[in-house]
């Protein structure tokens, strides 16, 4: 089967419509579906000089259809239409329901069978936020549009895999969202993923603690002994191959790293920023829990080099990549 891959195009002043131009010039396993207003990209291809030829997707099928096999040089347009006209790096509120409308097209045909799976540019939280959409990021407005209760934000970059305890949190406000019953909820989704989508038996998971040193017997906080660790007691209960707490300055040293499948990190900045060093610009954020395959750039809008055509779409065509391989499973 050749999947249905659906990428939607994101914040319309960032660089998500010209890495979506980029994404169409290059062979692809897969029939590629960008959501996104067609006048647009045919605007961000003049500008950076793309020669991408669009062509309508609503004429051409929904779920039932046959898949065709993307066209180098072409791209599949599903029409979205902005709300106020965009210029590169200048952000406009106005266009928030547009941004938020192509991510419920992209749900929607994905709970439809549809899509085989969702990828997604960047977005602005801010601006979405400034028109007065509460908008914590994609893991959260995907996990309620799609009714997924316990939503699993995670980054992969090679075998390296960090799945987030919690999410887009302040970082006062970690120490109370983590709980024994959230760490072996998120725990127990990381596994399954693992074994379903990676084929890996019997995943080895690294639990991290939440204060420096994992909290030295208590002297440096106590979350460690009265959360996380029972946590990891009972997930090995649950007949998890779980470890832990461990202190993460030395988790992510390569001789710790190969003993694990994947490494559950308490907080956003605890595990994300080595994942994005270890291999930014092809680095994958995958969200776990849903009922379908979602996954996304690791980077953000980059208003400063939106238009100029120097944007980097390593990431967004790696994020397709696995939401083939993904997909396909």
């Amino acid at each position: 089967m050749i999947p249905r891959i659906a990428v939607t195009s994101g914040e319309p002043a960032g660089i998500g419509p010209e890495l979506c131009l980029k994404l169409a010039a290059r062979e692809l396993p897969c029939e590629l579906v960008c959501l996104a207003d067609p006048a647009l990209l045919a605007e961000r291809a003049r500008l950076t000089g793309a020669a991408i030829g669009l062509r309508p997707y609503a004429a051409h099928g929904r779920r039932d259809s046959a898949r065709q096999r993307h066209e180098p040089g072409t791209l599949l347009v599903e029409r979205e239409a902005l709300r106020a006209m965009s210029a590169p790096g200048r952000l406009d509120a106005r266009n928030s329901p547009y941004v938020l409308a192509l991510l419920d097209r992209a749900i929607d045909g994905a709970l439809a069978g549809e899509f085989d799976a969702v990828v997604t540019a960047p977005v602005h939280k801010g601006i979405i936020n400034d028109a007065g959409v509460a908008f914590l990021g994609h893991t959260e407005y995907f996990a309620q549009r799609a009714h997924a209760a316990h939503p699993v934000m995670m980054l992969t970059a090679g075998t390296l895999r960090v799945a987030l305890a919690t999410t887009h949190l302040p970082l006062a406000a970690v120490s109370a969202a983590i709980s024994v019953d959230s760490l072996c909820s998120t725990a127990a989704i990381l596994s399954r993923a693992l074994t379903q989508w990676w084929g890996i038996d019997a995943p080895r998971i690294a639990v991290c603690g939440l204060n420096p040193h994992a909290g030295e017997g208590g002297y440096l906080g106590d979350e460690e002994l009265k959360v996380i660790g029972p946590a990891v007691e009972r997930m090995r209960r649950d007949g998890l191959a779980a470890r832990g707490p461990l202190p993460a300055d030395t988790v992510f040293v390569p001789q710790m790293l190969a003993q694990f499948d994947a490494v559950l990190a308490m907080y956003h900045d605890q595990g994300l920023p080595v994942v994005k060093h270890a291999g930014f610009e092809r680095a994958v954020n995958v969200t776990l829990g849903l009922p379908f395959v979602r996954t996304s750039v690791d980077h953000g809008t980059a208003l400063e080099l939106a238009g100029t055509g120097t944007a980097d779409a390593g990431s967004l065509a790696a994020a397709v990549q696995l939401a083939i391989e993904l997909g396909r499973r």
